[in-house]
């Protein structure tokens, strides 16, 4: 039938959206080779432009043969205490350090008493991850990664910042102020007095020095790793290997930067120049070997003249991405496209108003999975009308089988004499047999939205729902496999069918048995085990997006039960067909 053949293909184009779009993009728009070379104002080069590692930043080391325990680490070094209202930490005096910092409202694990995500560790420790702020010099002695500094204040907090100083022989001072807000955003200004009797040349930097070892891997839906915005665009384009494949080690920026650092799946580590500075800088992306990894932000070298001072103002993020925080800090602070850190690709201005919503009805009744719920009611009622439209073309459709089939018989020979009389006939009886695929083509930028929402969004991360649903942005995971957990044993993922697959397997099987049956037996058997092929493909992804397409197959129920009865035809048709069809089979048997 004309109109199966419709669905089986909108089926088919909504898997290929979803799965094949990034390869699609990869083909048409592939990643540009690093250029060997000179930087361009505002552009990229793998060239090494700038001085060597120990010409150029402070001395942050390498890979150490011996990983040391975090805690033993922060008990053994002499700290000022980090005290935010989402922070919690603490600065190392040795080096001028952020190299603790602890995310107040996020676990490591499910487990309420599981640690606090800790984001920031400590150079030595298994997840060394730290940001640090210092100086460049000619001429001038500056203070390297061993330098101990002196703190005015005993803890930074949102109403206390704290600065560091240090005096080189010479008398030039060096000053780090740090101060915090509300949420993840520190400020840093960096100030260099000439106490001297000669002129110093000094350069401000800031960097953040992670290891690769536990950082979240890059998927063809999510790109985690380096990633920065210059002259207003976000750069996807590096990554870890990429940095290790590079005779040079770096990838270099230059032009107007606007922020640059590392993202994993739900965190974010970026430097930001100070919106609206008159110095101007430069960035790099660098690999130390031994999994280590910088981004660097540079400002511009100044002579600084006996009895003067210079002073840089600069911002570090360390924290969640949160969608509407990213937002207002773009709004705020004038960060631009700060929001890029979460990778929404291509849909974005879809998906963010599809996010919006959700988070609003989440704030609104408080369940997340209530919440997906009400997201599909309502994405359901919009599409009511539509779906009327849907079955009266079905049942237009339906009505004109009978001459459909004389058609078929009379022109079997004929293709394009067929073609032509099926295209007279649609227009003489006025129905459209596109017109059935309409809903389905419209779930799919809905269904990829939400998809991209569920997978990225933190908001979602660690969110109950009812009874055994416990975190909706993972899989399901109850499965009867192994008996719903009372055998001892995790099955491979391939196999762990969750209950809500099993839900939308069985819904879905509802809903295309309450569609009128194909007559091609082929369609009939793709229609037949469709339903259990896809509740396979969907046991591995998140359990709210199994929620959203389960309580989407339910409402399609309900709405199909209720247009049938005001179309009475189909139900006619469909009873008249299947008497058909047993009549037939019964000949045959008896035959």
């Amino acid at each position: 039938m004309e109109n199966q053949r419709n669905v089986i293909l909108a089926i088919g184009l909504m898997a290929l959206v979803l799965f094949g779009w990034p390869y699609a993009l990869e083909i048409l728009y592939p990643t540009p080779p690093a250029v060997e070379g000179s930087a361009q104002a505002g552009g990229k080069s793998s060239s090494a432009a700038a001085p060597s590692v120990s010409g150029t930043v402070p001395d942050t080391g390498t890979a150490p043969k011996v990983i040391r325990d975090r805690k033993a680490v922060i008990a053994g070094s002499a700290r000022i205490p980090i005290d935010a209202p989402r922070v919690a930490g603490s600065i190392n005096l040795t080096g001028a350090r952020l190299d603790d910092i602890v995310l107040k409202d996020y676990r490591e694990k499910l487990d309420k008493n599981s640690d606090r995500v800790h984001l920031f560790s400590p150079a030595g420790t298994e997840d060394q991850y730290f940001a640090q702020f210092g100086w460049i010099g000619d001429g001038v002695v500056v203070p390297t990664s061993q330098t101990v500094w002196t703190a005015t204040g005993t803890k930074l907090t949102q109403q206390t910042p704290v600065t560091l100083t240090w005096t080189n022989p010479a008398g030039q001072r060096f000053e780090i102020s740090f101060s915090i807000d509300a949420n993840y955003l520190i400020s840093v200004t960096q100030r260099f007095v000439n106490s001297g009797t000669t002129p110093a040349i000094v350069r401000p930097l800031g960097l953040i020095n992670r290891t690769s070892a536990n950082a979240d891997p890059s998927t063809w839906t999510v790109r985690n790793g380096p990633l920065g915005v210059f002259d207003d665009v976000a750069d996807f384009d590096v990554h870890y290997d990429d940095l290790d494949e590079n005779p040079k080690k770096l990838v270099e920026y230059n032009g107007n930067i606007d922020w640059l650092g590392f993202t994993d799946h739900y965190w974010l580590s970026a430097l930001i120049p100070a919106p609206g500075a008159s110095a101007k800088a430069a960035g790099n992306f660098r690999a130390l070997g031994g999994k280590l990894y910088q981004s660097e932000l540079l400002f511009d070298t100044t002579v600084v003249a006996p009895g003067r001072q210079i002073e840089t103002k600069s911002m570090l993020f360390a924290g969640a991405k949160e969608t509407e925080l990213l937002d207002d800090y773009v709004d705020a602070k004038n960060i631009k496209l700060l929001d890029r850190a979460v990778d929404w690709g291509w849909f974005i201005w879809f998906e963010k108003p599809i996010f919006k919503l959700l988070n609003w009805l989440f704030e609104q009744v408080g369940n997340f999975g209530v919440a997906i719920i009400l997201l599909t009611i309502i994405i359901r009622g919009l599409m009511f009308p539509i779906a009327q439209k849907q079955f009266a073309s079905m049942a237009a459709m339906r009505a004109v089988q009978p001459k459909m089939k004389a058609l078929q018989e009379r022109y079997k020979d004929d293709k394009q004499k067929l073609q032509s009389e099926m295209m007279e006939l649609y227009k003489k009886e006025k129905v459209n047999p596109l017109a059935g695929c309409l809903p389905m083509f419209l779930q799919i930028p809905v269904f990829f939205a939400l998809y991209k929402v569920l997978l990225l969004a933190i908001e979602m991360r660690h969110q109950p729902f009812v009874l055994w649903i416990k975190d909706l942005s993972a899989p399901d995971p109850l499965t009867p496999v192994n008996l719903f957990g009372l055998l001892p044993f995790d099955p491979p993922s391939m196999i762990a069918i969750g209950v809500l697959p099993i839900i939308l397997g069985v819904t879905m099987w509802l809903q295309f048995k309450l569609n009128p049956a194909p007559m091609d037996p082929v369609q009939q058997q793709v229609f037949s085990i469709m339903p259990w092929v896809l509740m396979f493909v969907m046991a591995p992804f998140a359990a709210g997006l199994q929620l959203y397409w389960a309580m989407s197959n339910v409402l399609t129920i309900a709405q199909q039960k209720w247009l049938y009865s005001r179309h009475p035809q189909l139900k006619e048709l469909a009873a008249k067909e299947a008497a058909e069809k047993a009549a037939k089979a019964d000949g045959k048997g008896k035959a």
